[in-house]
Order: structure tokens, then C-alpha cells, then sequence
């Protein structure tokens, strides 16, 4: 052998022995999840106070509670620069298939188990709702529409417009695109402009007044990308994710006149309970980010809210803030079928028309049909999912669920094939409120939204139901759904076992409308608000009247943004993390 050949053959028995070194290292160094940081609660080994004192036991410059939409962009964007906890009740979306699928929608929302990646609730109104309990919150079981805030909210909100403007196309690079237009959003749009919901904005992210296709957090594939991907942005040496975290209660030292947050009790999955206590540095906070309903929860849980609440549990005042759960609201949803003469893509919200009485439509259709899905269902606006809209609210039981789940293999096709229109109701004028019904983080508080309430919102759907009503007669949409008499007829008489509204008959009688948008309204998950700015939290998003703790998700909104709001409720996480670290580091932040 020349020497340029035994060179050769050395280098590359050197490529695999490193090769196989390095092999060997990551299995032994590997991780259940994408992400390295990322690990089950039980590992965590718990620092007593006298011991995160004396420096032998890690602290935090930031403990993160709810790893949702909000609680992963800001994670990943302190992390630039310290320490962060970030404490997840839920699981991990990476492997289950369906979070991941969006043939697989709404099985997530079916699933009660405890370990489903949703938790159901049923609002005191009788309607039928969802929370996220996963890393990646909300964005890993909703629909998938993406869409900024209008220029409005921005302004309203008191946010940076060139730091919002920074951040959102943060989020928008890693996980949203533009989808491909499915037939029926096609059809809906053509409807849309053909009634005079102009003009056409094309694809965009912007909220405008007229009809737009906005973005998805599903790809091509059908895929879907979560707020936990974003986790990919943080830095590895100073992020710790642990799911199946159950924070308890915030901890504080009353000492002083002011109550200043410390460390957070949780349990983890077979139990047990640890402490996590927050470095004794200037600037060092907890952030709840755990939802409309999860943030106004762990406050009250914590010793923050009403006084004579709190005392009903025998909690310790920490604090007394009548307006803890306050100003809660849900944006009411209604909903008709169109049949087709034929199976329909299926399709989730892509196409929207904006209207400036804040009235929006929407559409999606067909069903999912893979190995892993429950045969023939209605999307969005399954039965299964508690989206029972023939049954007027206060009627509407888990038994409802399981006799039309029961049933629906005896419908005929013809009850599956088409889809629905829906409107939404935005800023609703209605409000609600939210209480504990016992100390036990784990169950749902007791909800109320009040839809209707407010005469406002009740005359804008009866607007929208005749704008739908309109939509469906138009040219282009009847040219697309092609359903004959036979078909329709056949509707009609099944309409209630296939939980399925049609057009109502009468839709110039404004009482009948009325009547009909109390009996038939569900949710669109866009359930806001309950920590207020001025009432609960500070314009910076921290609690009145306690030291290092601050608010930052949905919670706070006095409106939902946007047609949907997850993109802002990103954008928030990652506006406020940039604005935490600039206010503390100033130039020195680097992002």
C-alpha cells in the first residue's frame, strides 16, 4: 500500500472510531424528548429554603408556571440570557399523534382521560369547553389558524408596535406557513366577497376588514407545529423544562409590608412534592402563564383574590383583590351545516371575513378518516367534542355525548359529507366570572360567561346568522355544493341525531334568531381575560401590590386578538421576554 493509501485508511478508521464514540456517548446522554433540557418532574431534586440560601442548591432567576403558548416563546427568550424553570402540568405533544395530525383534530378534545393532552370543562352556561395540559398549551389542540392583532389592540394594549413587530415574524420563521386553500375555504371565500365582505386581502398575516386567507401552524404534511417548538430557540445551559410538574401554590415571604414572591411547591407524576425557590438576585420573578383559567386559579390558590373567597377554603390572604376571576369572557360561536352531493376535504379554518361589526365567518368541513380517528365525525364541530349546538346549553350532558357517539354509525353518509359555516362573535359585550369550588389544582374552578347577556352581542349574531344565511345562497357556493332536494330533505329530518343546524327557515324573524343563537351557541376556545391590566396586573404584567410576580397570557386580555389569538398570545411571550431582558440588561441583552 502507497503512503497516500494508509494515509487514507487511517482517517477513516479514525472518522469511525470517533464515529462510534460519539454514537456511544449520545445513547447513553439521550433524551426521551427533542430537546435535552426537557425532563419529567421526578428528576428534579428539590432546594430547601436554608439550603438555596447558602448557594448549595440550584435557584432561578426565573420560574416559569404553564409551558402554553405564552409560557415556551418566553422561556426560550429569558433563557438568552438566565436562568430559567419553566413547569408544565401536562406532557410532551413531540410523539402523540393526535396532537401532531390534523386528520387526528379533534380526538385530543375527545379524550378525558387524565392523561389526554385537553381538559374538559362545562361552564355553569351549560357549554361544553376545553384547556390545554401540554407543553405547548393551546397551540397543540386548537385549529391552527394564525393571525396577528389588528393595529388597534396593539395601540389599546400600550405594546411597542416596533418590538411587536420584531417579535411576531420571531414566531412566524419557525412554525407557521401559508396553507394550501382546501375547495370549501375556496368556496367560502368566493361567498365572502360575492355578499360584499370586501375587499379581498389575499394571503396575510394583518388583520383587515374584508376577506383574507391567514397562515397555519400546520405544514403541508398536515403536520403540526407547536408553541414547543420555539423551545428550540432557548439556550440549553440555562433551561430546565419539567413536565408533569403540578404547580400547588406560589410561595411568599409576608415579612415585609409588601408579600414578595419566592419559590413555587409542585408535585410531579407518581406524587411526590418539591419546592423550587427563585435566586435571591435583583430582578429574579415568577410569571404565570397558565391561561385564562389556570393563572387566575394559582393566584386564588396562592393566597391572591377575593378575601371572603379565600377564606371559604381556608386559604391564607395573602393579598385581597376582589377582581382575581373577574371580567371573564368567551367569544360565542354559531354554526350551519351545508350539505354536498358529495365527500369534502377535509379542512379547518383557513378563509376568514372580517366585518367592522365584529362579526366573523369562518368555515371548515369534512372528517378525518385515519386508522387513529373515531369514524365519521364533524371536525370542529364534533359531537364528541362537546360542540353540541341541536341541544339548547342547560340540556347538554356528558350522556348527550356518548348516546350521539352511540348513534352516529347509523346515519347515513349524506350527514358527513359538506361542511359548516361558522361565525364568531368578537369583544363580546357579555361577561363572566370565574370561582374555586375546592383547593385541588387539578379540577376545573367553576366558570361562567354569560353569553348573550348583553343585547350587543346577541343582535350581531343574529346579523351574522343572515350573512351566513346570505353566503350559502350565493352562486359560487351553490355551484360548489351542488346538494339536491333529495339530500336536503333527508337533512331535515335528521338534522338533531347528526347534531347538525341548518339555515334556519325563518331568518327575518329577529325573535326566532335570537332564540336560535342562545339554543345553538358553542365555543371557539378563545376564552380570555380574569387578571386584567389595572385591576389584577400593572401595564408591565406585574401583580399589584406583590413583589416579583408578574402575569403574562390570556388572562390579561380584555378582548381576544385578532380573528384567533394565538399568534399575539405567542407574540406575547416572546414581546415581554425581550422587553424583561432589555429592562434589565439594557444594551448588554443582546436580542
Amino acid at each position: 500500500m502507497d503512503l497516500v493509501g494508509a494515509v487514507k485508511l487511517f482517517l477513516l478508521c479514525s472518522l469511525l472510531w470517533l464515529s462510534a464514540i460519539t454514537s456511544c456517548q449520545g445513547k447513553e446522554n439521550s433524551s426521551e424528548y427533542p430537546y435535552p433540557f426537557i425532563r419529567r418532574a421526578s428528576s428534579f431534586s428539590s432546594s430547601s429554603p436554608s439550603a438555596s440560601l447558602s448557594g448549595s442548591h440550584n435557584t432561578y432567576d426565573y420560574i416559569i408556571v404553564g409551558g402554553g403558548t405564552a409560557g415556551c416563546p418566553l422561556a426560550a427568550t429569558l433563557s438568552q440570557n438566565f436562568s430559567v424553570l419553566l413547569l408544565e402540568r401536562g406532557g410532551a405533544p413531540f410523539d402523540n399523534v393526535n396532537v401532531s395530525y390534523l386528520k387526528n383534530f379533534h380526538i385530543s378534545l375527545a379524550d378525558t382521560s387524565p392523561t389526554s393532552a385537553s381538559q374538559a370543562f362545562i361552564s355553569t352556561d351549560g357549554v361544553f369547553n376545553s384547556r390545554a395540559r401540554v407543553l405547548g398549551g393551546g397551540t397543540c389542540i386548537n385549529a391552527g389558524f394564525y393571525t396577528r392583532a389588528s393595529t388597534r389592540y396593539i395601540e389599546e394594549a400600550g405594546w411597542d408596535a416596533k418590538l411587536v413587530n420584531e417579535s411576531y415574524p420571531w414566531i412566524e420563521r419557525q412554525i407557521v406557513q401559508q396553507p394550501k386553500l382546501a375547495p370549501w375555504q375556496k368556496a367560502l371565500r368566493d361567498g365572502l366577497l360575492e355578499v360584499g365582505i370586501s375587499p379581498f386581502n389575499g394571503f396575510t398575516f394583518d388583520h383587515l376588514y374584508g376577506t383574507k386567507v391567514g397562515g397555519t401552524i400546520f405544514d403541508e404534511f398536515g403536520k403540526r407545529h407547536t408553541a414547543a417548538d420555539l423551545l428550540a430557540e432557548g439556550n440549553p445551559e440555562k433551561l430546565s423544562v419539567l413536565i408533569y410538574a403540578k404547580v400547588q401554590k406560589i410561595m411568599f415571604n409576608t415579612t415585609a409590608k409588601r408579600p414578595k414572591a419566592v419559590g413555587v411547591i409542585f408535585k410531579d407524576e407518581n406524587g411526590n412534592q418539591h419546592q423550587a425557590f427563585l435566586a435571591e438576585r435583583r430582578g429574579s420573578e415568577i410569571i404565570l402563564s397558565c391561561g385564562a383559567i389556570g393563572s387566575p386559579q394559582m393566584l386564588m390558590l396562592s393566597g391572591i383574590g377575593p378575601k371572603a373567597e379565600l377564606k371559604k377554603f381556608n386559604i391564607s390572604v395573602v393579598l385581597n383583590n376582589r377582581f382575581v376571576g373577574k371580567g371573564l369572557s368567551d367569544n360565542p360561536l354559531n354554526t350551519v351545516f351545508v350539505p354536498t352531493d358529495r365527500p369534502v376535504e377535509q379542512s379547518l379554518i383557513q378563509t376568514v371575513g372580517i366585518t367592522k361589526r365584529g362579526v366573523y365567518i369562518e368555515a371548515s368541513s369534512g372528517f378525518g378518516q385515519s386508522s387513529d380517528s373515531i369514524r365519521y365525525d364533524h371536525g370542529m364541530m364534533s359531537a364528541e367534542i362537546g360542540q353540541l349546538s341541536t341541544i339548547p346549553p342547560r340540556q347538554r350532558t356528558a350522556q348527550a355525548i356518548q348516546d350521539y357517539a352511540a348513534g352516529k354509525q347509523f346515519l347515513p353518509h349524506e350527514a358527513f359529507m359538506g361542511g359548516f359555516i361558522l361565525e364568531k362573535i368578537a369583544s363580546p359585550f357579555s361577561k363572566g366570572h370565574l370561582k374555586l369550588i375546592n383547593t385541588n389544582v387539578d379540577d376545573n374552578p367553576s366558570i361562567t360567561f354569560n353569553y348573550f347577556s348583553h343585547p350587543y352581542d346577541l343582535q350581531r349574531c343574529v346579523e351574522g346568522i343572515r350573512m351566513m344565511e346570505k353566503i350559502v345562497r350565493t352562486q359560487h357556493f351553490m355551484n360548489y355544493t351542488q346538494c339536491d332536494d333529495t339530500t336536503l330533505d333527508k337533512l331535515l329530518n335528521m338534522s338533531v341525531k347528526a347534531n347538525i343546524n341548518l339555515v334556519p327557515k325563518h331568518t327575518n324573524d329577529t325573535k326566532s334568531m335570537e332564540q336560535f343563537c342562545k339554543d345553538t351557541v358553542i365555543t371557539i376556545w378563545h376564552y380570555h381575560g380574569g387578571c386584567h391590566v389595572g385591576k389584577v396586573v400593572d401595564h408591565k404584567y406585574k401583580v399589584l401590590g406583590v413583589h416579583r410576580l408578574r402575569v403574562i397570557d390570556g388572562s390579561t386580555f380584555r378582548e381576544s386578538p385578532g380573528t384567533n389569538p394565538q399568534a399575539t398570545v405567542m407574540m406575547m411571550g416572546r414581546y415581554m421576554g425581550l422587553k424583561i431582558l432589555r429592562e434589565r440588561l439594557g444594551a448588554a441583552a443582546g436580542v
